[in-house]
C-alpha cells in the first residue's frame, strides 16, 4: 500500500475523532454549565442551540464535505458529487436553524439585545454568505447539466479555494463566538479565574483549531489527492458526448 495513503488514513481517523470529541464537549459545555437546550419561551436556553448546531453543521459537516473525495477515493465521482452536495445542504440547514436561534435569543430577551454588532457576528455572517454562494456556484458548475467541461475545469481552483476560505472563516468565527460566550456568560466565578466552564471552553477552542488544521492539510496535501478510477473516465466521456 502507498505510504502516503496509510498516513492519510491515520490522519483522517484522527480528524474524525477530533471532530466527534468537539461535538460531545460542546454538548457537555452547554448542558452542564449553561442549563441545556430550550425553545423561544426561554431565550437564554434557545441560544444554546447556536453553538451546538454551528459546531455540528458549519464545522464538522462542512469539514467532512471538503474531505469526501479523498476520504472515499474508491467511490464513483458522481456518487461523491451528490454526497458532497448533500452534506453541504445538511450543514446549511443546521446553520440556518442556528442563526434563527441566536436572533431569537437576542430579540426575545428582556430587554432585547442588539444584533450584528460584534466582530464574531460580522465574520460569522460573512462565512455563511461565502458558504451559500459557494454552494450555488458549485451546483451550477458541477452538478447541473449544460456547462462545458473546459468551464468546469477553469472553475475548479476557485471552487476549492473559496470552499477552504469559507471553512477557515467559519473556524475563526467560532473561536470568536466561543470567547465571547465565555467572557459574557462565565461570571461566577469569572472566566479570568479559569473555572471548569472556562477550561472546557478553551479545550473546545483548541479542538476547533486542530480539526480545522487537519481538514485543510488533508485537503491540500498533493500526495493525498484522489486518483481517477475507470468509472470516472466513462462518466466524463458520457458528459462530453452530451454537450
Amino acid at each position: 500500500m502507498d505510504p502516503a495513503l496509510i498516513n492519510f488514513k491515520v490522519l483522517y481517523v484522527l480528524t474524525q475523532l477530533c471532530g466527534l470529541t468537539m461535538i460531545v464537549l460542546v454538548g457537555t459545555w452547554i448542558g452542564q454549565h449553561f442549563g441545556g437546550l430550550g425553545g423561544t419561551a426561554n431565550p437564554k436556553l434557545e441560544f444554546n442551540w447556536h453553538p451546538l448546531f454551528m459546531t455540528i453543521g458549519f464545522i464538522y459537516l462542512y469539514g467532512n464535505s471538503i474531505l469526501i473525495y479523498r476520504g472515499f477515493r474508491t467511490t464513483r465521482k458522481k456518487t461523491l458529487k451528490l454526497t458532497h452536495a448533500g452534506i453541504h445542504m445538511a450543514a446549511f440547514i443546521l446553520t440556518v436553524i442556528a442563526l434563527k436561534t441566536v436572533f431569537d435569543s437576542h430579540n426575545l430577551a428582556s430587554p432585547p439585545i442588539p444584533n450584528m454588532y460584534s466582530l464574531h457576528s460580522w465574520l460569522g455572517l460573512s462565512a455563511v454568505i461565502v458558504f451559500s454562494l459557494q454552494y450555488v456556484a458549485g451546483f451550477v458548475a458541477f452538478l447541473a447539466p449544460g456547462l462545458r467541461e473546459n468551464y468546469r475545469i477553469a472553475m475548479m481552483p476557485l471552487h476549492i479555494y473559496f470552499g477552504l476560505f469559507g471553512f477557515v472563516l467559519a473556524i475563526a468565527s467560532a473561536l470568536m463566538g466561543l470567547t465571547e460566550k465565555a467572557i459574557f456568560a462565565i461570571t461566577n466565578p469569572a472566566y479570568s479565574t479559569l473555572p471548569p466552564a472556562g477550561v472546557l471552553a478553551n479545550v473546545i477552542g483548541v479542538l476547533y483549531v486542530v480539526f480545522g488544521a487537519l481538514v485543510v492539510y488533508l485537503a491540500t496535501e498533493p500526495s493525498y489527492k484522489r486518483k481517477p478510477i475507470p468509472e470516472d473516465t466513462a462518466l466524463l466521456n458520457s458528459s462530453s458526448a452530451n454537450e
